[in-house]
């Protein structure tokens, strides 16, 4: 009877050390609602968690998972109270970092008051209950586990030990942040037996490198000649990032930053005219700065007309690049129209019908040049073998202050790298692009008092592609 009664109490005493402070899952059960609402779960906020090793990485994967804010949000809420007693601190450290300020205000107001609550019943209770708390917060920091209760007054001040571990929580804040793009986690590797699934179906993918990749990023403009074109802030996060994710890859990556428009044509020119495209499966251009319909700004205020680039990279222009894929990206707005979102109806959404008829239209595409291959002479269209990338649709405006973060960029690029990084191992482009897509439905701006509050963005891709196109990365192949 005693030695059961000994294991319950054990057992009682190991998941409180391994839960979350009373007063922290009351503070975030008090702000559920507003919480599930708002809070912006992304992969820099989980990278924030995993570092103070709040998350596992399987635990950030299967949040990163669900296809909507609201889940990804419900997930995360619902594990945090089982992550013990550093866990709200972590979170609310991670709120912080992620420019969701006014969140953690609200949870430190819930505490505050729960405390004040606390300090009129501590009056007439004991404060053993407290006490003990504190103790096993200290056992739980230095991996106390499985001693009798006799061990458990420990002799050290828990006031000394929490300025060491904020200290920590700091420093690996500020490495997660100066570490070279939002999200450090590496590309995985695609899988021998997945590549041998997918490679005769698809591009060729098995080139080292794999290809060229070629940034133009434009941050800072002319204030004589362009002085309606504001400095694009956070854009020197989205080319570092990209020049890491396709380093990665398996691309060499050359960035070249502020070009006028003149100076962007003569780089792409050159870039078109590497006779080492021959050796290599396929190529990626960038292109982020300013922009309209149909063009992006040099740093003059010129334009460059996207038509013109792709153009340079056609099957005339570049025949060494033929029927090898060729691919884009492009971060620029396409229009003046500030998309404020509309609200929701109920029922199931109708967003995506356009997916199948462009499917279809790739199908009849890709008959034709079975039909042409076939002909005794081979013919290639003037221009195959794409794929594009927009941050924006078709006159669409992208919000400066809303939708790009000093710390991490644009949100299109966020996305495309987290979506690189997590699934290129085993998902072809396009699919990659649909997901990166639904990514950017999901966000929303945060900008009280300006009309860029609560104002949305919406991505796009255009494709000319014949196959399926696998990355397949850090894999070497032997065909």
């Amino acid at each position: 009877m005693c030695s059961t009664v000994l294991l319950v109490h054990r057992e009682s005493k190991n998941m409180l050390e391994c839960g979350m402070l009373i007063r922290d899952k009351k503070a975030l059960r008090s702000r559920s609602t507003v919480l599930l609402k708002e809070l912006e779960v992304d992969a820099l906020l989980l990278q924030c968690l995993q570092t103070e090793e709040i998350l596992t990485e399987n635990m950030a994967e299967s949040i990163m998972a669900e296809q909507t804010s609201h889940n990804r949000s419900w997930r995360l809420l619902n594990l945090l109270p089982k992550r013990g007693p550093r866990a709200f601190s972590s979170f609310c450290s991670a709120l912080r970092e992620t420019e969701q300020q006014h969140l953690c205000d609200l949870l430190m107001q819930s505490q505050e008051q729960h405390d004040r609550e606390t300090h009129v019943d501590s009056v007439v209770e004991p404060v053993e209950e407290p006490e003990r708390e504190s103790e096993q917060q200290v056992k739980e920091r230095r991996g106390k586990k499985g001693e009798n209760s006799a061990s458990s007054a420990i002799p050290l001040s828990t006031q000394e030990e929490t300025p060491a571990k904020r200290t920590r929580t700091e420093e690996s804040m500020e490495f997660s942040l100066t570490a070279d793009s939002p999200i450090s986690s590496p590309v995985l590797p695609c899988s021998h037996e997945f590549y041998l699934s997918r490679y005769k179906q698809s591009y060729r993918m098995n080139s080292t490198p794999r290809g060229f990749a070629l940034v133009i990023s434009n941050v800072t403009f002319d204030p004589h000649m362009a002085p309606e074109l504001d400095q694009r802030k956070g854009g020197e996060v989205d080319d570092e990032v990209l020049r890491k994710v396709f380093t990665e890859l398996g691309y060499p990556v050359a960035v070249h930053r502020d070009l006028t428009a003149q100076a962007m044509r003569t780089c792409i020119e050159n870039f078109c005219m590497r006779p080492d495209h021959r050796t290599v499966d396929s190529c990626v251009v960038c292109v982020l700065s300013h922009g309209v319909e149909g063009a992006v700004y040099g740093t003059d205020g010129q334009l460059l007309q996207l038509d013109w680039l792709f153009d340079a990279f056609d099957n005339a222009h570049c025949p060494l690049l033929q029927n090898k894929p060729k691919i884009f990206f492009i971060q620029a707005c396409r229009g003046d129209e500030m998309d404020c979102g509309v609200e929701q109806l109920d029922g199931p959404g109708r967003t995506g019908r356009e997916q199948p008829d462009a499917g279809r239209e790739g199908q009849g595409d890709a008959d034709l040049k079975r039909m042409d291959l076939g002909t005794p002479r081979v013919k290639l269209p003037q221009r195959s073998d794409m794929i594009c990338g927009f941050a924006s649709l078709k006159g669409q405006s992208i919000c400066t202050a809303a939708m790009r973060n000093t710390k991490r960029g644009s949100w299109f690029i966020q996305e495309l790298n987290s979506a690189l990084r997590l699934r290129a191992k085993d998902t072809h482009l396009a699919d990659i692009l649909v997901q990166v897509n639904g990514r950017i439905k999901e966000r929303e701006g945060y900008a009280p008092g300006t009309a860029h509050h609560r104002c949305k963005e919406m991505s796009e891709f255009t494709s000319s592609l014949c196959k399926d196109l696998y990355f397949f990365p850090k894999h070497q192949s032997q065909y």
